[in-house]
């Protein structure tokens, strides 16, 4: 094996030749793994360098807690079940906002500068459909970037970890029943071998979906592939359908778009349209602070009609925007922009996906060996609507309640020197993926599987994204198609609208419909077949 096309960082590894733990992803939900995993011998496969290529280095909101006086984390699980529009598993969320104090508390150990008050305790803020001030931040809005560059800093100095990068995975393998390793493939150059790695355990960390859509605030390798590498294999997939727009992605152009973070409505920035009007009064009596897919919509609705969406902070935030919020601020000067005197425009962009991988209170999936955290499993915890600050909690939370049940599950190791060479196969793929054919999948699940659907666009994306999955031998496109299917066909069955689902033809909530999807691959298949022979001419 070449090194150079990967990071390695020395550490144990069982004598039979099997890694104890193989973590696909480089997150938070990946890295806080492994470090709760130590001094287990752990292996994380990430694509881009550590951290880089994860949806939480990005996060500007914050992590919510009950952490301030007066809140509790029953307060935070009403807040959470109401964001979820009728389907939180409220038992999973539960587990989670009673465990929120202890991984804040883990953070913290780790070496993560949260935001301090005057009294030396920890600084809250307000966001979107939370009852209380319970965000914890780190310099205002660079919560992702500090929590990832500290428990970076503590697991490459952590022995059991060995963090290879430049690794993309391609398959789940199994063994009968259980799921037996990764085959991944080195990033650079499109490599033809192939590395597999045997594991005992098999973690996917690998993050969201945002860039099968065409306007993301996600990195490029938040893809789906994890998603559907464990939907190839016989995995459950839960609530596919319900995928998040973030209402307030800053519109200059850029992919991905950056991002105008919740806390700036929090503080008090209101959206007006071209003209100055304050819109939101016609949508929703909470204003900028309804939950996020209704702020999306209203923001969707001005922009369609021709009077564009701002977002102005020039008196809620002013001349303390350099310092209160700097990314932000360095993202609109980069374009030209004065946040400090002039309204940023704003669109609505792909920002996260609730559904996900199926999984139980302790991460495990419907695959045996096979677990799931952050934003590529479905714990329930979310429903149709994340509230938000929520994402960066529930990894650190269902993280940590793997590494628990992968230690009581499995003997504890001897451990010997990691091998270096292993586990090369030659493989006959094309030397690159089919750009064109990734971007048309971009612009199809905009333009009909987007902020709002309806089935004649749903039965279209069907039936192109079948057809291109017929016709593909790559891998890493048929990764994206399965993805790509697997919402769409949800999206398709779901005849109502709820949360971050919007049906133009069914735009009712329907109760009797209160309940999560459960798919599987083979039952997207169905769908798009039903859809197709509907679509046929008697």
């Amino acid at each position: 094996m070449v090194l150079t096309h990967f990071h390695e960082i020395a550490a144990p590894r069982s004598p039979d030749g099997v890694d104890d733990v193989v973590i696909l992803g480089g997150g938070l939900a990946g890295i806080f793994c492994a470090l709760k995993l130590a001094p287990r011998p752990v292996t994380v496969l990430t694509a881009a360098p550590l951290g880089g290529g994860g949806s939480s280095y990005w996060a500007q909101g914050g992590m919510a807690a009950a952490v301030a006086e007066g809140d509790h984390p029953d307060k935070h699980l009403a807040d959470t079940i109401a964001a979820g529009a009728g389907t939180v598993d409220a038992k999973i969320a539960r587990l989670m906002t009673r465990e929120a104090r202890a991984r804040i508390e883990d953070l913290l150990a780790y070496g993560v500068p949260f935001d301090r008050d005057a009294a030396g305790g920890l600084a809250v803020g307000r966001e979107a459909a939370h009852s209380e001030r319970r965000i914890v931040h780190v310099r205002g809005d660079s919560a992702g970037k500090e929590i990832m560059a500290a428990l970076i800093a503590r697991a490459k100095a952590t022995p059991s970890i060995r963090i290879l990068e430049g690794f993309v995975g391609e398959t789940l393998t199994r063994d009968g029943r259980a799921i037996r390793g990764v085959v991944a493939r080195p990033n650079e150059g499109r490599a033809l071998t192939t590395v597999e790695f045997p594991a005992h355990a098999v973690v996917l960390a690998s993050g969201g979906v945002g860039h099968l859509f065409r306007v993301t605030t996600n990195p490029p390798q938040a893809n789906g592939h994890g998603l559907a590498m464990a939907a190839r294999i016989g995995a459950i997939i839960a609530d596919p359908e319900f995928v998040q727009f973030h209402p307030t992605a800053i519109d200059i152009g850029r992919d991905p778009a950056p991002l105008a973070t919740e806390a700036l409505r929090g503080e008090g920035a209101i959206l007006v349209d071209r003209t100055g009007r304050r819109f939101m009064s016609d949508y929703h009596p909470d204003l900028e602070l309804a939950p996020r897919d209704i702020v999306a919509r209203a923001i969707h609705a001005e922009r369609a009609a021709g009077r564009g969406a701002f977002l102005d902070a020039r008196q809620a935030v002013g001349s303390a925007f350099p310092t209160k919020f700097p990314t932000v601020w360095e993202t609109c000067v980069s374009a030209g922009l004065d946040p400090r005197v002039q309204p940023i425009p704003v669109a609505p962009a792909q920002h996260y996906h609730m559904g996900g991988v199926l999984t139980d209170a302790n991460g495990r999936s419907s695959v045996d060996g096979l677990w799931a955290c952050g934003e590529v499993a479905s714990t329930g915890v979310h429903g149709a609507n994340r509230l938000a600050s929520n994402s960066l909690l529930e990894a650190v939370v269902f993280a940590a309640r793997i590494a628990r049940d992968i230690q009581g599950l499995l003997p504890s190791p001897r451990v010997a020197a990691w091998a270096i060479d292993r586990g090369e196969a030659e493989a006959e793929l094309p030397g690159a993926p089919d750009a064109a054919a990734i971007e048309t999948v971009r612009d199809l699940m905009s333009a009909k599987v987007g902020v709002i659907r309806d089935e004649a666009g749903l039965a279209e994306a069907l039936g192109v994204l079948e057809d291109l999955a017929a016709g593909t031998r790559d891998v890493g496109l048929l990764n994206t198609l399965t993805a790509a299917r697997l919402i769409t066909a949800a999206a398709w069955a779901r005849r109502e609208s709820r949360g971050g689902h919007f049906r133009s033809d069914f735009p009712d909530t329907d109760p009797a419909q209160a309940r999560r999807t459960w798919l599987t691959l083979d039952g997207a298949r169905k769908i798009a077949a039903s859809v197709a022979d509907e679509a046929i001419p008697a």
